[in-house]
């Protein structure tokens, strides 16, 4: 049995389909026989969202809709960040032990400083590898499951964890990063990674209509009735397979070789894959009030601040005694 934690910003009052198979699907996948920490990371979505109470309410919406994914809440701690403070106090530690050298070459960082201006870049948004390194560390993970594009803060994680290890006495487990490469980055609609800074991206609680509208916006090429067709190649079969069983996925690869029918055909199958998918998701959701979710996730606080606060206080007596 390992210890997994993973993570999603309430950067929105929902989640899309990319954030669902990224978060939500492999814990799915892996509660039966492992434990696992699922953190509603609002310190990170305080970077950029400071609306009084915006995340607050993000917070709550996205927990109804994991515990409408069927979370096994006697397997998953579900809980807010902010709620377990040995997270910020973690992170002054490892912040006062990382060179701004290391900072400056996160992409993360390096991203914005090119688009933005210096002077309009939050301290924090420097500081965001530190955070989620603490984040981590604080419950002594096995696995990370992160996209592709976090892979670097998970190596800078590493490295942190061991450079305290070596200068104060074995403290943390070195994580290692899980990706799944088959929804490390869903390509949607122009081909671009599935992002709400792309405005290509379905919601989870989007309406029939929206969601058609969405489904039918996905380009696709011009090809003619015969012609072979790779579809590992084709944006709408990437996001199709997610929602196929084996045997529903080798009966379109072997359209796309044939390629005996239209486009038109498979994103109409798409769409209703997507419904089937999202209704039973939807339907649980409408059932939830928040009282009930915030008794949940305050029940869900105390196991996390328990295993924190033993975690931080033992980082102190390394340091200080």
């Amino acid at each position: 049995m390992k210890t997994i934690l993973t993570w999603i910003t309430p950067s929105a009052d929902q989640i899309h389909i990319w954030n669902y198979f990224w978060a939500v699907k492999p814990l799915l996948d892996m509660q039966k026989e492992n434990n696992i920490y699922f953190m509603i990371a609002d310190l990170h979505a305080f970077i950029s969202k400071q609306e009084k109470n915006f995340i607050q309410q993000a917070s709550l919406n996205q927990a109804k809709i994991y515990i409408a994914s069927w979370l096994d809440l006697e397997k998953v701690i579900l809980f807010r960040q902010h709620k377990v403070p040995a997270h910020s106090q973690l992170n002054w530690i490892l912040s006062c032990l990382t060179t701004l050298w290391v900072l400056k070459r996160m992409h993360a960082f390096k991203d914005k400083a090119w688009k933005w201006k210096q002077e309009n870049i939050s301290a924090w948004l420097f500081n965001y590898p530190t955070l989620m390194a603490a984040d981590i560390l604080l419950y002594n993970p096995d696995l990370v499951p992160v996209g592709q594009d976090q892979k670097q803060h998970i190596e800078y994680a590493q490295d942190i964890a061991e450079k305290f290890n070596r200068n104060y006495g074995e403290t943390f487990q070195i994580p290692k990063e899980f990706i799944n490469k088959e929804v490390a980055t869903i390509t949607w609609i122009d081909g671009r990674k599935m992002s709400k800074s792309y405005n290509n991206f379905i919601w989870i609680l989007d309406s029939e209509e929206q969601i058609l509208k969405n489904v039918k916006r996905i380009t696709t090429d011009s090809i003619p009735l015969g012609t072979a067709k790779n579809p590992d190649e084709c944006n709408l079969y990437k996001l199709l397979k997610l929602f196929l069983t084996e045997e529903e996925n080798w009966q379109i690869r072997e359209k796309y070789l044939t390629w005996n029918f239209s486009f038109k055909e498979m994103k109409e199958l798409l769409f209703k894959k997507i419904i089937e998918f999202v209704k039973p998701i939807q339907e649980k959701y409408n059932q939830l009030s928040d009282e009930e979710v915030i008794k949940i996730l305050e029940q869900n606080e105390s196991k996390a601040n328990q295993i924190a606060n033993q975690n931080i206080q033992k980082v102190y007596d390394m340091i200080w005694m």
